[in-house]
């Protein structure tokens, strides 16, 4: 594989040995290569040897991070390729690299496979673009703990990489997945993202209103429409003009009503009860459900034409119970969020309490866990939280994730996938710090690095704090 007319890359990682094997490889696909094994180090290659095509860059690093170098380098030059190495738990910070104009992210241990690809598709669209400047929106502030998304399972990072290439556009979105999995903060970050971010986002429960007032609060109405309305109303529609507007639950959306949401989103115009005269509009469409559309569609309920303009790009959010790896950095991000909320301390989660949220189905998903936390935060004196301070109904569940009927609430699973499943909990739990991980396993760090080797996972990222293993 050759590089395209001998793209120039940089890359940079303090790992130096992640680095060198990351320079080899891209050299022999026909890359012209350099490294850096610090923000500083890169930002004076860039300065005495750039413009690079591209820059390859870690996020964790001591001193400065990833993200100070994705910013230094967009200033110096807008249109600059600029791709994220991510660890463990740094969805946040991921986030906020995109933010800042960073083209793409892929998370630790990456598949060279999808590297290749990410930076391949970055050098095209670098081509195409080579006489367009291309504004990069201002960061803003980090978003708080809790309101972000968090995780590290595969099907969450998959949920960041959709959301960070179809914010920037103006595709319309549908966003499935069961009742407090996240949908709405889902659309938040496609709109945080997008090029609307400075205009309104304007939500709507389409399953709590009436047919009749639902229409009335998207399209608005004259003076004298029906009656009580005493005065005219512009409706979400055109509040959300060059904005985003969120359509939650629209599979309990009326076919009536979904005539009328067909016409305004095709012909980018709306009539408002009681009026002849239509209004043009310029809103991004993000719509939600818990339902199965397609299913809707199939038996005549949901109109096949409007579903295919809102589902242009969907994305599907997992239920809790399918991403338990995921639950202590959901806890660790709440907690912080909560904890200023409620002007306290710190406040950390007794094991015990951790295993019980761990062996939980939770069937409101993330909602409900921070709806949990929240209550067992208040409930707790002291700065930790024990099982005591959890509800009845999680401490009464004592079967095990995924038990099923007839092993007396034991899974029913190999010995060794247990294992996995704990020694992956804990080691993202430490924030992807290996040291940390080994001790609270009370196993010596060689024989984690031995697990994460056997499991294939020998690229797990590493905390700033936490050198590279060489003896693994």
């Amino acid at each position: 594989m050759a590089g395209p007319d001998r793209a120039r890359l940089l890359v940079v990682d303090d790992d130096e040995e992640a680095c060198r094997l990351l320079e080899e490889v891209l050299s022999r696909d026909g890359y012209e290569v350099q490294q850096a094994t610090s923000v500083s180090q890169g930002l004076s290659r860039v300065a005495t040897h750039g413009p690079f095509d591209a820059v390859l860059t870690d996020l964790r690093m001591p001193g400065q991070s990833g993200l100070d170098l994705v910013k230094a380098i967009r200033e110096r030059d807008p249109s600059a390729v600029v791709i994220v190495l991510t660890g463990f738990g740094d969805a946040a910070a991921a986030g906020a690299a995109i933010r800042a104009g960073a083209h793409d992210f892929i998370s630790k241990p990456y598949d060279i496979a999808e590297l290749r690809a990410i930076l391949g598709r970055a050098l095209a669209r670098r081509r195409l673009a080579a006489e367009r400047s291309a504004a990069t929106a201002p960061l803003g502030d980090e978003p708080e703990p809790g309101r972000e998304l968090v995780g590290h399972s595969p099907a969450i990072i998959g949920v960041m990489k959709t959301v960070a290439r179809v914010a920037p556009t103006q595709a319309s979105v549908l966003i499935t997945g069961e009742t407090g999995t996240g949908k709405e903060l889902v659309a938040r970050i496609i709109h945080q993202f997008s090029d609307r971010a400075q205009h309104k986002f304007v939500s709507v429960n389409c399953a709590a209103l009436a047919e009749g007032v639902l229409e009335s609060e998207l399209f608005g109405h004259v003076r004298g429409a029906f009656t009580g309305a005493v005065a005219a109303r512009p409706g979400l529609f055109r509040e959300a003009d060059r904005g985003t507007l969120f359509l939650d639950e629209i599979g309990d959306v009326t076919p009536a009503l979904q005539t009328r949401l067909l016409r305004a989103i095709q012909e980018r115009e709306i009539t408002p009860v009681g009026s002849e005269s239509p209004v043009k509009v310029d809103v991004r469409v993000i719509a939600a459900t818990h339902r199965d559309l397609e299913a809707l569609v199939r038996d005549g309920a949901f109109r096949e034409d409007l579903f295919y303009r809102l589902n242009v790009v969907s994305i599907h959010l997992p239920p809790l119970r399918e991403r338990r790896q995921d639950i202590p950095l959901l806890v660790d991000a709440t907690l912080r969020g909560l904890a200023r909320k409620h002007h306290r301390g710190p406040v950390a989660l007794d094991p015990e309490a951790q295993a019980l949220l761990l062996r939980y189905d939770w069937p409101g998903n993330v909602r409900q866990l921070q709806n949990v936390l929240e209550r067992s935060l208040v409930l707790a004196e002291q700065d930790v939280i024990g099982p005591e301070h959890l509800p009845p109904e999680l401490r009464e569940n004592n079967a095990a994730p995924g038990a099923s009927g007839g092993g007396g609430g034991v899974r029913l699973v190999p010995l060794a996938q247990v294992e996995r499943e704990h020694v992956l909990a804990v080691l993202a739990a430490c924030q992807g710090n290996r040291e940390r991980a080994a001790r609270v396993l009370r196993i010596s760090r060689r024989t984690l690095s031995r697990m994460l080797q056997r499991w294939g996972l020998t690229g797990a990222s590493l905390s700033a704090s936490d050198p590279p293993d060489r003896t693994g």
